[in-house]
């Protein structure tokens, strides 16, 4: 309930009247009770502060982490023997040391099993439990500690290098506690996040933060990391990271540090993402990714500029081989602005949400192409069993002399930029003007041009023709797509005025 001034004053001021007060005193009484007025009538939001103890959640989650301790068998260094002349009194000597130290391996290499330290969480009470793929990769022997202390022996169920993940199983006596996978596309940069793990082979340890970032991405295809200042180390690698909920959010896998000790960069892989790897893992062993069977790159402001489109969004088609986009009907150019309902922002964007759908799936793709948008509809195969067809030998072409456009010295291609790129028509870069602004967006010498304007180009003329209708439509820029060591890509070159 809201007090009235009236009664804040009331309850500041001594309960004796009959005691005179100083000026000052009673001016800091009225500006302390005003001050308490204030603060009673701010928003709740400003109101809002941290939780004043994590040791609730900790009891209520803390059960279900896990310690993981692998083994693998590893020959030591081969390194010389002792030098013993043939037939000497102390080549037995060193012939029954060798066979007490290493049994059955007579002077041969003694084998070690070092000890990898991890973390994991159990997400079922029948024995599922979640850890990094590079915490057991190469591991003969998998053991699983839990809160009490007890241990129970893993086998791997399935793994996934490409997003780190890997799902283990014991067979408990007993149902084990589990937590539930949360949702971590709701998490904003702010929020309290609870890290719990294993750091440096110490045990069951907890640490606490915020979300520093969404979205992050380091080296890998499917990466959605969640940056977190929630002490991250050595040994936390599996662990949770938890919501005020006790719910997982993402799974602790890496750091950001010069020192390799936290410096409160840690990375989480977010949970929307492991939450699909574990169910395939589960099911199947293996993950099994939608296809769409494109190459693709971003959408650049000159490329937008070049294809008439009004925002700098979506994914760029730089090359269809044979698969489900072909059959479809998609083409190269084609810049895909929805999957299956989902705006693309980035190509980033498109490889997840493709990778997340079902294999089979019939989706809608809407692309735009020429000016309009036009709807698709794409039967995703299989990334893990795509394989790329080899383009057919072309014909050889007959020499004609090299031209310069636009910066670029053109000529005709070769048998060896045919095989090279994959290619039967197009253009090879034979130089670049290094004032120019060809050299400027990175184009070089054994470039290969297949395209100009989103129209295929094989010789010098071609190419002239569509930079100079270009020019006459009044385009700043024109689009070129480029094919070096095989690899497609759009360039917007400017047009000389």
């Amino acid at each position: 309930m809201q007090t009235t001034h009236r009664q804040a004053v009331a309850r500041a001021l001594p309960q004796s009247r009959s005691a005179a007060l100083p000026m000052t005193t009673l001016l800091l009484i009225i500006a302390m009770a005003l001050a308490a007025i204030a603060s009673s009538t701010l928003p709740g939001r400003a109101q809002v502060a941290g939780p004043s103890s994590f040791a609730d959640l900790v009891d209520e989650v803390g059960d279900a982490v896990v310690n993981i301790t692998t083994t693998s068998l590893v020959a030591s260094g081969t390194g010389p023997g002792p030098q013993v002349p043939p037939g000497s009194p102390l080549e037995d000597f060193f012939n029954d040391f060798l066979d007490r130290q290493m049994p059955g391996m007579p002077n041969g290499p003694a084998p070690r099993r070092p000890n990898a330290l991890g973390s994991g969480f159990v997400i079922s009470e029948d024995g599922f439990i979640v850890t990094n793929n590079h915490v057991i990769e190469g591991a003969d022997e998998i053991m699983v500690e839990f809160r009490d202390g007890s241990e129970l022996p893993a086998t791997v169920i399935g793994t996934d290098p490409n997003t780190d993940i890997a799902v283990l199983k014991v067979e408990p006596e007993t149902p084990l506690t589990f937590v539930p996978f949360g949702d971590s596309d709701v998490m904003r940069v702010g929020d309290w996040v609870m890290a719990v793990g294993n750091p440096l082979g110490q045990g069951f340890s907890v640490s606490v933060g915020i979300v520093s970032a969404r979205e992050r991405a380091l080296s890998g295809t499917y990466d959605d990391f969640i940056q977190t200042d929630a002490a991250i180390n050595r040994g936390n690698s599996g662990g949770p990271l938890f919501n005020m909920a006790g719910e997982v959010v993402g799974v602790n896998t890496a750091i950001l540090s010069p020192n390799g000790g936290s410096i409160g960069i840690g990375f989480s892989m977010a949970s929307n993402v492991v939450a699909g790897v574990v169910n395939q893992l589960q099911e199947f062993g293996e993950t099994r990714r939608g296809w769409l069977g494109v190459r693709i790159q971003d959408v650049t402001a000159e490329i937008a500029e070049g294809l008439g489109l009004d925002v700098v969004t979506g994914a760029l088609v730089t090359d269809v081989p044979e698969g489900p986009a072909r059959a479809a009907g998609m083409e190269v150019g084609d810049v895909i602005t929805t999957f299956d309902g989902v705006e693309v922002d980035d190509t980033r964007e498109l490889v997840r949400v493709v990778g997340a759908s079902g294999v089979g799936e019939t989706v809608r793709v809407v692309v735009y192409r020429d000016g309009a948008t036009q709807t698709l509809l794409v039967t995703l195969g299989r990334r893990e069993t795509a394989e790329s067809e080899a383009f057919p030998d072309a014909p050889s072409a007959e020499v004609m002399p090299s031209s310069e456009i636009l910066g670029l010295t053109l000529a005709p291609l070769t048998d060896e930029a045919r095989e090279a790129n994959g290619v039967q028509d197009g253009l090879l870069v034979e130089a670049v003007d290094p004032e120019s602004e060809a050299a400027e967006r990175g184009l070089e010498p054994g470039d290969v041009i297949t395209e100009v304007g989103q129209q295929p180009v094989s010789d010098v003329a071609g190419f002239q023709a569509r930079v100079d209708e270009a020019d006459e439509a009044g385009q700043n820029s024109i689009l070129l797509l480029i094919r070096r060591d095989g690899t497609p890509r759009f360039v917007a070159l400017p047009i000389d005025k």
